[in-house]
């Protein structure tokens, strides 16, 4: 009788959970089993900044499958279980309870954890809090209702600081965003954008601190104060830290597999090792479109490179090619991004004639379109996925006509070239 292979997974994230399902859709028969130290169903993660902390949401209502599916097609989970090794040699990994797992494939989905920053007494505070996971939505959706006059300090202002800003707000809480940096978002948009949720969060009465870089926190009875480099303290009841994330990629060094910012992978999500692939944050690809190595936290990279893994385990040849996409909800706002806009050298912004909350700046090189970011502005970012896609040369001064409709016909240019 020939012997049930076995796919193991670490991760029960957006990547981990959708390789697993898309394993049986491919046509794997064997054992699938996914493992993640996280005691909670698998569930998504980006309402945890957003609705999740306004609402009183349980993590059943944002479950990324049910139950029921899991046990439907046979995937087994292995939940509040950490993997603290891997052995490539026999093909095995070993848990916290001194077991080991076999497997055939091996699939790392392990993500990234929160970046604790130094500060000078971050350690002694028990007002400390950081977004990545539901227990910490919902212990600061907690300590928000508890604190009496909810003042909240958010250390850093880029997406996670910025949207749990908006949440907290809107739970009524007195907000006040620390940034280290001269703008918000500086390492992600344009001046233009920074200064939209500059106004849109000043607007509703929080205070933004910009080239503020927090030196040390001191715990007293009742409250923190948090401290600037240039003096300037903030007294809270509460502290989010959202100052990046620290990629798990320990189980794979220790495994001796390539690491390069994330655990190295081709285009087919295979690691140095070519029984063990990686998908979703935690993973370093050649972005072909690009033409350089990237590392994207986001969902669609995590949800596509699942399903090339899947595809590539189960003998169907597939390659990741994907241009990356993200999204930010911030009060009744929606900004919509498509590619990356690292390297430009000029960003032209798109108002809206007909629709003053809508607009969207686009990023170029030279004569290429690297990336757009739409504000309410849906048509903008669908037709810029696909001018940047097809690497299609725009008419700029078309472009930033807000008397002239966003159309293709009127915006590609006669002599542009789709490779």
């Amino acid at each position: 009788m020939k012997e049930e292979k076995i796919c193991v997974v670490i991760g029960a994230s957006h990547a981990g959970v959708n390789c697993a399902f898309a394993l049986r859709r491919e046509g794997w028969l064997g054992t699938i089993i996914i493992y993640d130290q996280d005691p909670e169903t698998p569930y998504h993660r980006p309402p945890l900044s957003k609705s999740f902390l306004t609402t009183d949401n349980s993590v059943d209502q944002h479950l990324l499958m049910s139950l029921e599916s899991y046990s439907k097609e046979n995937i087994e989970l292995r939940l509040g279980t950490t993997v603290t090794g891997i052995n490539r040699k026999v093909k095995s990994i070993a848990l916290n309870d001194g077991s080991k797992q076999t497997y055939d494939k091996l699939v790392l989905a392990t993500g990234a954890r929160a970046l604790v920053p130094h500060i000078e007494g971050i350690e002694n505070s028990k007002r400390i809090f950081y977004m990545r996971t539901a227990q910490d939505a919902f212990n600061i959706r907690k300590a928000c209702q508890l604190s009496v006059s909810k003042r909240v300090v958010i250390i850093g202002g880029g997406y996670i600081g910025l949207e749990s800003a908006a949440s907290l707000r809107q739970l009524g809480a007195e907000v006040t965003v620390l940034e280290r940096d001269h703008r918000l978002l500086s390492r992600v948009t344009a001046p233009e954008m920074s200064d939209y949720f500059l106004r849109l969060h000043t607007d509703k009465g929080i205070v933004i601190g910009l080239s503020k870089n927090v030196s040390a926190i001191n715990t007293y009875v009742g409250y923190d104060s948090v401290i600037c480099a240039d003096g300037t303290q903030y007294h809270a009841d509460m502290i989010v830290v959202g100052v990046g994330v620290t990629v798990n990629t320990s189980i794979a060094e220790k495994a001796g597999l390539q690491i390069n910012n994330g655990i190295s992978v081709d285009n087919r999500t295979q690691t140095s090792d070519e029984h063990i692939y990686a998908i979703g944050d935690c993973t370093n690809h050649f972005n072909a479109h690009y033409n350089k190595n990237i590392r994207l936290e986001s969902v669609q990279n995590a949800v596509d490179q699942a399903k090339v893994a899947a595809k590539n385990i189960c003998e169907q040849e597939s390659c990741y090619d994907a241009i990356p996409w993200f999204w930010s909800d911030q009060y009744d706002v929606k900004l919509q991004m498509v590619g990356l806009s690292s390297g430009y050298t000029e960003a032209l912004l798109r108002a809206e004639e007909n629709d003053k909350a809508s607009f969207s700046v686009w990023y170029f090189k030279e004569e290429e379109l690297l990336a757009v970011d739409a504000v309410n502005s849906p048509k903008a970012y669908v037709l810029g996925s696909k001018f940047i896609k097809g690497h299609m040369k725009i008419n700029k001064t078309i472009l930033t006509n807000s008397d002239i409709p966003l159309r293709p016909s009127e915006l590609i240019k006669k002599d542009s070239k789709t490779t």
